[in-house]
């Protein structure tokens, strides 16, 4: 089963949930046990596994990255589009994350849930969500 939904994102810079979307989506495959992949189809956002109860730890990601990637640093790429950073942060994340499906659910600890980061926002984001029996 595979299916690609939109979301807008509200700020420049934000950690969304993904979860319930893509729970919702493993439920209408009918796969019992397998694996899903949520992939966001673009080059500024990432896909993560992390806590989002406490919504400064989105906060304090989106801080360290902007840290270890700097907003203005000579980037070659911002001479086109002037978003380079939100490039560079996207590929060291990852646009995607495979997850196990076991009883019909995804399998996720406690306190972990599926992230959209928008690095570029605020945007209309794809999301592919793919779940393979197996």
């Amino acid at each position: 089963m595979h299916e690609v939904f939109e979301l807008a994102t509200a700020h420049a810079k934000e950690c969304v949930d993904l979860t319930e979307r893509v729970s919702e989506a493993v439920k209408r495959s009918g796969v019992r046990s397998g694996l899903c992949h949520v992939m966001v189809l673009h080059s500024t956002a990432a896909v993560v596994v992390n806590e989002l109860a406490d919504p400064n730890i989105g906060l304090d990601l989106l801080r360290a990255l902007d840290r270890a990637v700097p907003e203005r640093d000579g980037w070659l790429h911002d001479r086109i589009d002037d978003n380079a950073h939100a490039h560079i942060k996207a590929a060291v994340l990852g646009p995607s994350e495979l997850l196990p499906v076991r009883g019909g659910a995804l399998v996720l600890g406690t306190w972990q849930r599926i992230l959209l980061v928008e690095l570029d926002g605020p945007r209309s984001r794809r999301v592919s969500v793919s779940v393979l029996e197996g």
